[in-house]
C-alpha cells in the first residue's frame, strides 16, 4: 500500500481500537453499562475493519494474471465495502438492540467511575487516532473541503479512518451523557438512550461508506486535473493533432486505465503513427504517473462527421470523456 493510503493511519487507530475496546468491556463488567456494552463493541468491529484494510491493501500488491490482466488494485475497494457492512451490522444493529433492551428492562450503573473514566481514556485515545488521520489526509487534501475529500479520494483507507474516527468521538461523547444522565437521575433508560444513538450514528456512517465504496467499485473516472494534464500531454500539435474522444477508469487507487482516440496527418505513414503514440504514451505518465495501462487509437479528424454524428463519442470528430 502506498503512502496515500494511509497506513500509519489505520495502524495508529488499530491500536488505539484494541486498547480502548479492552477498557470498555472491563467497564461493563465492572458497572453493567450497555453504553460501555456497545462501545466495546464499536471498538472491537473498528479493530476489525482496520484489519480488513491492511489485508485488503496487502492482496491488491498481487502481481496481474492471465486471468486478472488488470491486476488487484480494486481489492482496497472491496475490503474498504466489507467494512461498511461490519460497521453497520456488528456496530450499528448491535448497538440498537442493546439501547432497546436497556430501555425496556433499566438498572442502574453501578461503580460509576469505571464507566466515566474509561470513556475519558477512550476520547484522549480516539483523539489521537484521528489527529493521525488528519495528518495523514492533509498531504494529500490539497484544498479540498473534507467533504469533497471524502467523496473523490480515490483510496478509500483515509476517508474510512477519518469517518471512523470522528464517528466513534461522538459516539463516545453520547455514551458519557447517557452514563452522565443515567447516574444524575438514577434512571437507567437514559443509558439505554445513549445506547440508541450511538447505534444510529453507526449506521448513518456505514451507509456513507457504502455509498462512497460501491462508486469506486463500479469504476470511477480520474479526477477532473488529472484528466486536464492527460488532455494537455496527448497532444503535441505535429503527428498527433487533435484528441477525438477519451475514457479513464481507476483500476485501482494508484493505477489508471486511458483509453483514447486521438486525430493524426491523413499523410502519415504507419511508422509515423507509431512513434507518435509511443511519444503520446511517454508524455501522458510523464504529466499523470499512475497512467500505467494505456490505449490510444488514431484516427482522421473530420470536421463533417463531427457535425453530422448524433453520437460524438462514436464519431472521428466527436469529443467526450
Amino acid at each position: 500500500m502506498s503512502a496515500s493510503g494511509g497506513t500509519r493511519a489505520i495502524v495508529a487507530a488499530l491500536a488505539a481500537n484494541l486498547a480502548i475496546a479492552a477498557a470498555k468491556f472491563v467497564a461493563f463488567l465492572f458497572s453493567g453499562s450497555s453504553s460501555m456494552l456497545a462501545e466495546s463493541v464499536h471498538s472491537l468491529a473498528d479493530s476489525g475493519n482496520q484489519g480488513l484494510l491492511l489485508l485488503g491493501g496487502k492482496k491488491a500488491q498481487r502481481e496481474a494474471t492471465p486471468q486478472h490482466p488488470f491486476g488487484y488494485g480494486r481489492e482496497r475497494y472491496i475490503y474498504a465495502f466489507l467494512v461498511s457492512i461490519v460497521l453497520f451490522s456488528v456496530g450499528g444493529m448491535f448497538a440498537i438492540y442493546e439501547g432497546y433492551e436497556k430501555i425496556s428492562h433499566p438498572h442502574p450503573i453501578e461503580a460509576w467511575y469505571w464507566p466515566v473514566g474509561v470513556l475519558l481514556f477512550a476520547i484522549i485515545a480516539e483523539s489521537f487516532s484521528f489527529r493521525t488521520a488528519i495528518k495523514e489526509a492533509n498531504q494529500i487534501r490539497g484544498g479540498l473541503s473534507w467533504t469533497a475529500f471524502v467523496r473523490r479520494a480515490k483510496a478509500p483507507e483515509l476517508p474510512v479512518v477519518l469517518l471512523e474516527d470522528f464517528g466513534a468521538l461522538i459516539g463516545l461523547v453520547l455514551a458519557l451523557g447517557g452514563v452522565g444522565l443515567a447516574l444524575l437521575t438514577g434512571n437507567g433508560v437514559w443509558d439505554g438512550i445513549g445506547t440508541l444513538c450511538i447505534g444510529v450514528l453507526l449506521i448513518l456512517i456505514a451507509l456513507v461508506l457504502a455509498a462512497e465504496t460501491k462508486s469506486l467499485l463500479l469504476g470511477e473516472s480520474a479526477g477532473v486535473e488529472d484528466v486536464r494534464k492527460i488532455e494537455a500531454a496527448v497532444v503535441d500539435g505535429e503527428t498527433v493533432t487533435g484528441l477525438i474522444h477519451m475514457r479513464t477508469l481507476h483500476l485501482g487507487p494508484e493505477e489508471l486505465l486511458v483509453a483514447a482516440k486521438i486525430a493524426v496527418q491523413h499523410d502519415d505513414t504507419a511508422a509515423e503513427v507509431a512513434r507518435a503514440i509511443n511519444a503520446a504514451e511517454e508524455r501522458i505518465r510523464d504529466a499523470v504517473p499512475i497512467a500505467r495501462v494505456i490505449y490510444l487509437e488514431p484516427d482522421i479528424y473530420s470536421e463533417k462527421k463531427a457535425a453530422e454524428g448524433d453520437d460524438p463519442a462514436k464519431t472521428p470528430g466527436g469529443t467526450g470523456h
